[in-house]
């Protein structure tokens, strides 16, 4: 990663509101949302079609994303209450998820999402800091999505003359839609896991500040093959909307006899579109969002600096242009944090900053 790219995403997390959340680094899966898209652009059986109705061909079923997610710890904590960080240690964690799908028709797609992972540390180790930092591929994941719902009420069609040889009706958006996705698939262990190794040999020296910085934090996978289940849900009338969306992680047998932790994930809220319509949409959300996840697991007991239970509320902007589409979330306020076991230091993230990019749509509605 560059200079130049890692000053921009420090720059853009500054832009975030101070919280102290630990959240789990390794357990989002993004999928893009569906609660922008615009209906018009497929056809009554489902078929993905041209402003002017023509058939778009395959090549508008595929989509691709990326999606970028800075997270800056450095609160240091003990059993879940906040301790002074003479040596300001921090972890500085960077992951970018490269995401392409298919949609075989307007039921079903399948998706794979490749993140790239870079991390920053320093942290004390005995009397001495450690400086150092960890990049590569993390966990690969394929992920299957199917519409089991969607209905629309409203909306007119109106003859264009666009092209005097080629009159033809253009639909204009419904008033009312909702639409219900289930996504469910596995996550690969393609990331590495020597940094987990550390769990072995770490050792408390007397009168040395105690390091928040573990293995299981810098590792880039899990070792694991994990399931995955989710869904996601869209309401909208007119310009008001609700979206939500749910995430459940099924963790299997880790690496270096450290298990991951099964994780829960959840947001929505309601919001309002200020504009929508084919080249441009621009809405404001107040969402509800958070995590639980239980304590991990290392040589068969509990891993002493793990498991949280975390919500948090705050505005998300949705801005899209075209076939480009851009959310920012701003955790702005944590309502509870829960740390569920005992034991050494950690620590939890001073801001974090969500930035997600849609390349092409979403053949999905």
């Amino acid at each position: 990663m560059s200079k130049n790219f890692r000053y921009l995403l420090f720059l853009l997390a500054l832009t975030a509101a101070a919280q102290k959340a630990h959240g789990c680094d390794l357990c989002g899966c993004y999928t893009p949302q569906i609660e922008a898209m615009t209906a018009q652009e497929f056809s009554a059986s489902g078929q993905p079609i041209t402003s002017n109705g023509q058939d778009a061909g395959w090549l508008s079923r595929v989509y691709v994303a990326i999606a970028e997610q800075f997270t800056h710890f450095g609160t240091l904590q003990l059993d879940g209450n906040e301790v002074a960080n003479p040596t300001g240690q921090y972890l500085d964690s960077s992951i970018t998820q490269l995401i392409a799908g298919y949609s075989f028709n307007s039921r079903f797609a399948l998706q794979i999402n490749l993140p790239l992972i870079y991390r920053s540390f320093e942290r004390p180790e005995g009397f001495a800091i450690d400086r150092g930092t960890e990049s590569g591929l993390g966990d690969i994941s394929l992920l299957g999505k199917f519409v089991l719902f969607h209905h629309e009420m409203g909306g007119s069609s109106s003859l264009k003359f666009d092209d005097p040889k080629s009159p033809h009706f253009e639909k204009q958006d419904p008033d009312f839609t909702f639409s219900a996705v289930l996504i469910g698939g596995v996550k690969f262990p393609t990331g590495g896991t020597s940094r987990i190794k550390e769990e072995f040999n770490e050792m408390e020296v007397p009168g040395a500040p105690e390091s928040g910085i573990h293995g299981h934090d810098l590792t880039l996978g899990t070792g694991s093959y994990d399931g995955i289940i989710g869904g996601q849900t869209s309401l909208r009338y007119k310009s008001f909307f609700f979206q939500a969306d749910i995430q459940f992680t099924v963790r299997g047998d880790g690496a270096h006899h450290y298990n991951f932790a099964n994780d829960l994930s959840w947001s929505g809220g309601p919001g309002y579109y200020f504009v929508r319509n084919r080249q441009t949409i621009v809405g404001l959300q107040f969402a509800c969002s958070g995590e639980h996840k239980d304590v991990d697991r290392f040589r068969g007991q509990p891993a002493e600096d793990t498991g949280i239970t975390s919500v948090f509320l705050g505005p998300r902007v949705i801005v899209s242009h075209g076939k480009t589409q851009r959310r920012v979330r701003r955790r702005v306020a944590s309502l509870h944090r829960q740390h569920r076991a005992p034991g050494r230091a950690r620590l939890s993230s001073a801001s974090q900053f969500r930035r997600e990019v849609l390349r092409q749509r979403i053949i999905l509605l």
